[in-house]
């Protein structure tokens, strides 16, 4: 069920208008209003259009989705969760989405089978990824409108912090890579930089230093497929385990990185959020080479 708290100092208005201001879009609204399931304040409303709502307010309403995705029920680490979204820790090795040859065990199945289980009616929503072989958190919508308003075109509106394990040392030992990523001409999978593709920005700091490797915190401004991995290769410097992108398999079986943060302003409630997920054992046991 999606519920919305009229703030305390809003005037009265008409709820299509405040549900505009909250990033509800008129197809979205439609749905919503000929849904059959319009609440103010527990009261159910036959014709929500005609409604005004105030401060203190509270609306609802539910739409039903369907998917192709098979529901499972397989393990699945939650970290946050609320009426709108839900953030999950990514175990290595798990895809996010099925694929036309791999349609069992991934996220996705699992959080369909959460959602069964919880009787959750609603698709998978997740608004952003994360590469099979990258662990950590994830944020999922559970409406599309949320999603929408995450994720719009271009610029993220919340903030992904990584940590990674490089070979070597980055000379300066903080900055940021500003280099265009596109789809490698070579590859079917790689992206490389190049003049002709899209805007990618990572930040990075060095927290740890040893005299072989470096522990460095990432933040993504950008949200480009493979983008810290085709970042730091062109500096030189792949993750360790990557190999797809020249880093060496010997100490961890994948490539080095996890997404430990995600903060971001809430889009029912306005407060922010920040949610955060340790080391997964693979990456802490090369830490102790340090």
């Amino acid at each position: 069920m999606m519920v919305y708290h009229v703030p305390e100092d809003l005037t009265a208005m008409p709820v299509r208008s405040f549900l505009k201001l909250m990033g509800i879009s008129s197809t979205h609204w439609k749905k919503v209003k000929f849904s059959g399931t319009f609440q103010c304040n527990g009261e159910r409303i036959s014709h929500p259009a005609l409604l005004s709502v105030s401060g203190g307010d509270v609306i609802s309403w539910e739409l039903e989705e369907t998917s192709d995705i098979l529901p499972e029920d397989l393990p699945l680490d939650i970290r946050y969760e609320d009426e709108g979204l839900l953030i999950v820790n990514k175990p290595g090795g798990q895809l996010v989405h099925p694929t036309n040859r791999e349609f069992t065990g991934t996220l996705a199945n699992a959080v369909l089978g959460y959602y069964a289980r919880q009787g959750i009616r609603t698709a998978f929503h997740p608004v952003h990824r994360l590469d099979r072989n990258t662990t950590g958190l994830l944020l999922i919508a559970k409406q599309p409108h949320l999603h929408h308003q995450l994720s719009p075109k271009g610029r993220k509106t919340f903030c992904r912090e990584y940590l990674a394990i490089i070979p070597g040392v980055l000379t300066p030992p903080s900055g940021t890579i500003n280099a265009p990523i596109a789809r490698d001409p070579a590859s079917i999978i790689c992206r490389c930089v190049s003049p002709a593709g899209q805007d990618a920005v990572t930040h990075y700091e060095t927290l740890r230093v040893s005299d072989s490797m470096s522990l460095l915190k990432l933040r993504l401004e950008t949200g480009r497929t493979h983008q810290i991995r085709v970042h730091l290769a062109y500096l030189g410097h792949p993750l360790i385990g990557d190999d797809l992108y020249g880093g060496t398999r010997e100490q961890i079986e994948r490539q080095a990185l996890h997404a430990f943060r995600l903060s971001f302003v809430h889009p029912l409630t306005g407060k922010h959020v920040s949610v955060t997920a340790k080391l997964p054992e693979d990456m802490n046991r090369i830490l102790t080479n340090f």
